[in-house]
């Protein structure tokens, strides 16, 4: 079922915000996160990793949380369990981010009424590699 979070003229308006973070970044290859931000990279997005465990990704340097990055941050990409998606939806409300992007098969209505509410753009249920592929 395709969630309605996710009209042209949103995608087109996230999709041009420079810096991204990548909420579940790992230095896994295999994983879709690491193609996705790799991806965004190559379209000329600055990625920020957020995850525990790691120390840099793709070159960048990772942060443990939205909160630790200590720049502007444009949108929060989600690699996360719709089930753990809420509390990063939260933090990126709190820091201040422009959006939010929640990845396929991530849902959360929710956490994107909350984004909504508090101004930020919202993506859910849709791949930010494929759209930038289609809309650029």
């Amino acid at each position: 079922m395709r969630h309605d979070w996710a009209d042209l003229e949103t995608i087109r308006r996230v999709l041009e915000y420079d810096v991204w973070a990548i909420v579940g970044l790992s230095n896994h290859q295999e994983r879709p996160a690491y193609g996705v931000a790799w991806r965004l990279q190559q379209a000329g997005k600055k990625i920020v990793p957020i995850h525990l465990s790691e120390t840099e990704v793709l070159g960048e340097q990772a942060y443990p949380s939205l909160c630790d990055v200590p720049f502007a941050v444009d949108v929060a990409d989600m690699f996360r369990r719709s089930s753990e998606v809420g509390a990063h939806v939260d933090e990126a409300i709190d820091v201040g981010l422009k959006a939010v992007w929640l990845q396929l098969d991530v849902i959360d209505e929710a956490a994107c009424k909350r984004a909504k509410a508090a101004g930020l753009d919202v993506v859910m249920d849709r791949c930010s590699a494929v759209e930038i592929a289609v809309h650029r």
